[in-house]
This record gives C-alpha cells, sequence and structure tokens, in this order.
C-alpha cells in the first residue's frame, strides 16, 4: 500500500460516478478503449485466457477484454471507482469478471505467476514508484506470458499535446489529471522491463484526432504509446 499517492485516489474517486459517462471526462478512454482491445488481442489473442488488468478503475477495459477472455481479474486502490465497475459488470450481465481493491505488489505476493496477460494502462504515470508496478506484473504473469503498458512519454511535445492541449485547450481531459515530472520515456520503461525479466515485442505510440474522436497506431511515441512485452520462460 505504500506505492500509492492518496491525491491521485482522491481525485479519480470523486469523478467514480462519471466513468462510463461517454461524454464526460473520460471520454478519451472510451475513444481509446477498442484501438486498445484490438491491439491485446491481435498480439496476445484473449480466448480462453485469464487475464490480470491493474488500475482498472471503472472497468472499461476490464469489461471489453472480458467478452472475449476466459475470465478477468480487475484490481485498484480507488474504492468508488471499483464500486463502479462492479455495478456496471452486474448491470450488463459480465458473468467472468471480478473485481478486488489490492495493489499489485501485494496481488503478485499472493498468487505469483497466476495470469496468461497483464494489462496495466495509464496507470503508471499515477504511482509513485512505477518500477515497482512493473516488476509486480512480471510476478503475476505466467512465463511467456504477455504483459501490455499504456503511459505518456516525457518531453516538450507530450506536455503541449498531454497536458496543455489536452487539459487545458481541447479540455479532454479535467486540469490536473496528469503530472509532467511522472511521463515517462520508452527508454525507462524498457529498462524497467528488462529488469524484471521482460522481452520488449514492440512499442507503438497512439495518435489522437479531436475532430473524429479517434485514436489510431502509430510509429510515434512523442507522446503516448503502448508497449508489450513478455515474460522470459
Amino acid at each position: 500500500m505504500s506505492n500509492v499517492d492518496p491525491q491521485e485516489l482522491s481525485k479519480f474517486g470523486e469523478l467514480a460516478h462519471r466513468w462510463w459517462d461517454r461524454n464526460s471526462e473520460f471520454r478519451p478512454l472510451h475513444d481509446m478503449n477498442p484501438l486498445r482491445l484490438e491491439w491485446i488481442d491481435t498480439l496476445a489473442g484473449l480466448a480462453g485466457k485469464r487475464v490480470l488488468d491493474i488500475g482498472c478503475g471503472g472497468g472499461i477495459l476490464s469489461e471489453a477484454m472480458a467478452g472475449r477472455a476466459e475470465h478477468v481479474t480487475g484490481i485498484d486502490l480507488a474504492t468508488k471507482a471499483l464500486g463502479v465497475a462492479r455495478l456496471h459488470a452486474m448491470e450488463s450481465g459480465v458473468e467472468n469478471i471480478e473485481y478486488r481493491e489490492v495493489a499489485a505488489e501485494t496481488l503478485a505476493a499472493e498468487a505469483p505467476h497466476r495470469f496468461d496477460l497483464v494489462t496495466c494502462m495509464e496507470m503508471l504515470e499515477h504511482v509513485p514508484d512505477p518500477a515497482s508496478v512493473v516488476r509486480a506484473c512480471a510476478e503475476l504473469v505466467r512465463p511467456g506470458g504477455w504483459v501490455f503498458f499504456s503511459t505518456l512519454n516525457r518531453n516538450a511535445k507530450s506536455f503541449l499535446f498531454g497536458i496543455v492541449g489536452a487539459e487545458y485547450l481541447l479540455r479532454l481531459l479535467p486540469k490536473g489529471t496528469h503530472e509532467y515530472a511522472r511521463f515517462i520515456r520508452p527508454s525507462e520503461l524498457a529498462a524497467w522491463c528488462r529488469a524484471a525479466g521482460l522481452d520488449l515485442a514492440t512499442t507503438r505510440g497512439m495518435e489522437y484526432n479531436p475532430l473524429t474522436r479517434r485514436f489510431s497506431l502509430s510509429d510515434d511515441c512523442s507522446v503516448n504509446y503502448l508497449l508489450a512485452c513478455r515474460l522470459r520462460p
């Protein structure tokens, strides 16, 4: 429980009731979800997999993956967001999903190498020690299994697009959603992965078109990017 920022939990907790409103502050997550889902499924194949979604929030990605996987476990430390996730899954009739209020590091000690596939999307930039979460991901996935991350690069362009543009000009996100100092360069994330025993498979950028409200994959990782890796056998 030490690797958590109470202010971050409070910030997202206050917005929890709006998590499934596609026109709310969480609209970007809804807009990018189909792209993330297809990217994960194409690389790793969700069918028949036991999946863990770390930092699941209100369950947008967790519930989408549950439509294709054998079982999904979503974990978070934001109590209100988990309550929203459980309620939405119940109302949607999704039975192969479980939500738990537990830290990734705690679950790694409790259930090592239990999952075929682990996702940690838009979460690393919100914790004090992201490398600790990366290590937990490696401890949670089975040998040969897949781990997926998405986060924000740290450079002048990402500050301009990810904070000034998204939070202040386009107002896609609430002001203060991100702290620039916590953005993570791909080289830093890749180094943490290698140190944890994860082999990098691919890195892709995500670009957003505000006119069409669509995200697309690209080779430009200067702002939002996705990273896929596998645990060494």
